[in-house]
């Protein structure tokens, strides 16, 4: 635990050059989109873009949307771009996530074709994923979105700093695919695998806190609210835990955090630090066996993680990042728009 607690010291000391090198990620994620919006056509464009402060911004959704209708999910599609349009819409997603959440977004998108293959819908299709730019990339204040189904990563940048990448959702179906030639991959196998063996690891008194369920609810609480609350004090706190536990429980965060770029990441876990380990909650609802439904969230005071594996047999995985004043920069970018209007 002592070498846990050194290096996130260690990350707060160096605060002032993560903040350095996430001006670099907001630089690069403005080179990439201005690339991403000259490649299109005037048509495309349009569709592409919104204002920041749009009510599309906060119009996220995890689910298959309708291609049509008030409904639909906005941006550009996948499938409506040229070869080389498509590479520079990957090239913007890559300036947001690190290797391993880069990896599991493209893993995720090609599950699609999986679930083409078992039901014949429609719905599922690898290159249903929607690129949205809202505002001006590199302006003082502009945000992007890369989503469809079981994905929507979101990013706020202000004055050159990113200064959010949340709401942060990754969902697998099947979670862990039971036949074919990529029988076995499971996406998400960090996220449920960690949790179980923290809950595992609780002694009695320990899981009579950690275990507030013995039925796990069917899907994560929040599902896809624009805004999100603390859900209650059930858990048990970081500081109830031995220090194996709680190497364990920093590693279940960090492999939420550091899906995103790890200069984003870093300044994530200091701002935890700085909030207080010791108040942060695990709770577990469900059985604790492989292929059992399950539910889990940690908790601290200024986030949220949610995760449910529940449908199709306990083999469909929603997992998601939330941050309860900063999702979409929400007040940040009050404190601009105040201060522009105030102007």
């Amino acid at each position: 635990m002592k070498t846990l607690f050194k290096s996130v010291a260690v990350l707060c000391g160096l605060f002032s050059v993560s903040s350095l090198s996430a001006h670099d990620a907001a630089g690069e994620m403005a080179a990439a989109a201005e690339d991403f919006l000259k490649s299109l056509s005037e048509e495309q464009r349009e569709l592409a873009t919104f204002s920041l402060n749009d009510a599309e911004r906060e119009n996220w959704h995890y689910v298959p949307k309708p291609f049509e209708g008030e409904k639909m999910r906005r941006g550009v599609t996948l499938k409506s771009l040229e070869p080389a349009q498509r590479h520079l819409a990957y090239g913007l997603l890559s300036t947001g996530l690190s290797h391993q959440g880069y990896l599991k977004a493209i893993q995720i998108m090609s599950l699609e074709q999986i679930l083409w293959e078992m039901e014949q819908d429609p719905k599922r299709d690898t290159e249903m994923y929607y690129l949205t730019i809202f505002g001006e990339p590199g302006a003082t204040a502009w945000g992007w979105r890369f989503e469809g189904h079981h994905l929507s990563l979101n990013f706020t940048i202000k004055e050159g700093h990113v200064v959010s990448s949340t709401p942060s959702f990754y969902a697998t179906n099947p979670a862990k695919v039971p036949e074919g030639p990529r029988q076995g991959l499971r996406v998400l196998a960090g996220e449920e695998d960690q949790a179980r063996a923290l809950v595992k690891s609780l002694d009695e008194q320990q899981a009579a806190k950690g275990i507030f369920e013995k039925k796990a609810p069917r899907e994560i609480l929040t599902a896809a609210e624009s805004r999100v609350d603390a859900l209650g004090d059930e858990g048990i706190k970081y500081a109830d835990l031995n220090e194996a536990q709680q190497d364990q429980l920093i590693g279940l965060i960090e492999t939420y955090l550091r899906r995103a770029r790890h200069e984003v990441a870093d300044d994530e876990l200091a701002a935890i630090h700085e909030a207080g380990l010791d108040s942060i909650r695990f709770a577990w609802a469900g059985g604790t066996e492989p292929g059992e439904p399950h539910y889990y969230r940690v908790q601290g005071e200024t986030f949220l993680l949610e995760y449910a594996n529940t449908q199709n047999g306990a083999n469909h995985v929603h997992a998601v990042w939330r941050e309860f004043d900063g999702d979409f920069g929400r007040d940040l970018l009050g404190e601009h728009y105040a201060k522009h209007h105030a102007e």
